[in-house]
């Protein structure tokens, strides 16, 4: 046993008797494919020890695996070869609030040699931000969740889609209205409830605009951590949900014609722990290092949509005039801008951030934050600069005055972001072949599975997928 798994053996063994003291009997480790299906193989908690020095073994195929389960393949993935290791991440281990006797850990993913899997997303999201620290960055990250609650129907079995079943909301209440956090206060109160005992730091949680539709904001984080937070709150949502009678659903479409749910991403840029939001007498306050960060993102967003809003049914959500920033320019504190700068209060030294608002939930959020950190570091070296800030909705304007302005539309079909990010060189870079691959193949299938299918029937296929 080399020196490394004996470490990691002993470290597990103490947090055995820790966990088994809180009566955890088991452990589920899971890891994001890109399709951004959250995977998962389980082990009991006495198992923890030779799990964190060994491993559990699991199939390549999953990075090929479409929302549906299909399999696709890659240049270099796919078929019935092959086998990784899957290493719990000991320092994430979490009780579950809302499942008794179990815990949760992220897991990163290495061949039997215990090389690193080259298309493991969260050792990919690791790598980028290093590349920041490197660069003498400090990335804090955080996420907006949005999902749809409806009563589960008496007839609804765990793992079945029901995409015949009626919605039925639990709330009737008006968007942002208080009235929604009265009729579900049971069911709130234990979702904030379950995350502040797993160590999720709640910083709001609201009404959103369609109905049955909520929204949960985390503290920002390092970015790997952010992605984590991020699977953690979902699943704990699916789990307190289900305790409660309720399904909870984070698809980027829930019902076609309607606003969905987004996935925002946030971030701030800091070095030397100063804000690089805050510099006096720049513009809008944005360190070069900060606008050329921004820059780099705002640039390479048509590619990244192929990261951040995977599936047919992303863009069913990414239509004009709906706060989802589909035209490719920024704006201060402008909603429908798809790279909003936050300015924050005016007397915080360490505010202001800016968000991504293109993203959803259907997104693997490991490649999320790898892929923005890539195209923000590529801006820094090639020292992007920002276009004119944009004021208003994009929508309302006439073509010509969009031209006028420089602003474009981002890409309205799946098909369109895919080859984008074909032929993007830092993202290709960044990910390296065999990832690159492999999110493109699946891309490819998604497009391929719903080619002839209508946006109803997107929607529906694709409900409770995610």
């Amino acid at each position: 046993m080399t020196s490394r798994a004996a470490q990691q053996r002993e470290e597990a063994r103490q947090l055995t008797a820790r966990l088994e003291a809180e009566g955890v009997r088991n452990i589920a480790l899971t890891w994001v494919d890109n399709a951004g299906i959250a995977r998962v193989k389980t082990v009991p908690a006495q198992r923890l020890a030779d799990t964190a020095a060994r491993g559990v073994g699991m199939s390549p195929v999953f990075d090929v695996f479409t929302s549906d389960d299909t399999i696709t393949e890659s240049d270099h993935l796919g078929g019935p070869d092959g086998d990784l290791r899957l290493f719990p991440d000991l320092d994430r281990v979490t009780v579950l609030a809302a499942q008794p006797g179990w815990a949760w850990a992220p897991a990163d993913r290495y061949d039997q040699l215990g090389r690193p899997h080259p298309a493991c997303q969260r050792q990919f999201a690791r790598r980028m931000t290093e590349r920041a620290t490197a660069a003498g960055l400090d990335v804090r990250m955080g996420f907006e969740t949005e999902w749809v609650v409806t009563r589960a129907p008496e007839s609804h079995h765990p793992g079945t889609t029901d995409t015949a079943a009626p919605l039925d909301y639990p709330c009737a209440g008006p968007a942002y209205g208080m009235t929604r956090v009265v009729e579900l206060s049971d069911y709130l109160r234990d979702v904030t409830e379950a995350l502040t005992v797993q160590g999720v730091d709640v910083l709001q949680l609201h009404p959103e605009y369609a109905p049955g539709q909520f929204e949960l904001t985390t503290a920002p984080a390092d970015p790997v951590r952010a992605a984590d937070d991020v699977v953690l709150v979902r699943e704990t949502i699916r789990a307190v949900s289900a305790r409660h009678g309720l399904r909870a659903s984070f698809a980027p479409a829930f019902v076609a014609g309607q606003v969905g749910n987004g996935c925002h991403l946030h971030l701030g840029l800091y070095r030397d722990g100063r804000s690089l939001h805050r510099t006096p007498d720049a513009a809008h306050g944005l360190a070069p290092d900060a606008e050329a960060f921004l820059a780099g993102v705002l640039g390479t967003l048509p590619a990244l949509l192929a990261i951040g809003c995977p599936s047919p049914a992303s863009y069913l959500r990414l239509q004009p005039s709906r706060w989802a920033g589909v035209y490719q320019c920024w704006g201060v504190e402008n909603r429908e801008a798809a790279l909003r700068l936050i300015t924050g209060a005016p007397d915080d030294p360490d505010g202001g951030h800016a968000e991504v608002k293109t993203f959803d939930a259907a997104a693997n959020p490991y490649l999320a934050v790898g892929a923005v950190l890539a195209a923000g570091l590529h801006g820094i070296d090639v020292r992007a600069g920002l276009p004119e800030p944009q004021s208003g909705d994009p929508g309302v304007l006439g073509v010509r005055e969009r031209a006028r302005r420089g602003i474009v539309r981002l890409p309205a079909t799946l098909t369109e972001a895919t080859d984008r990010l074909e032929k993007s060189a830092p993202l290709y870079e960044a990910l390296g072949k065999v990832l690159h691959g492999a999110v493109l193949a699946v891309r490819r299938a998604e497009e391929a599975q719903f080619a002839e299918n209508t946006d109803e029937e997107i929607a529906a296929a694709t409900r409770w997928r995610w």
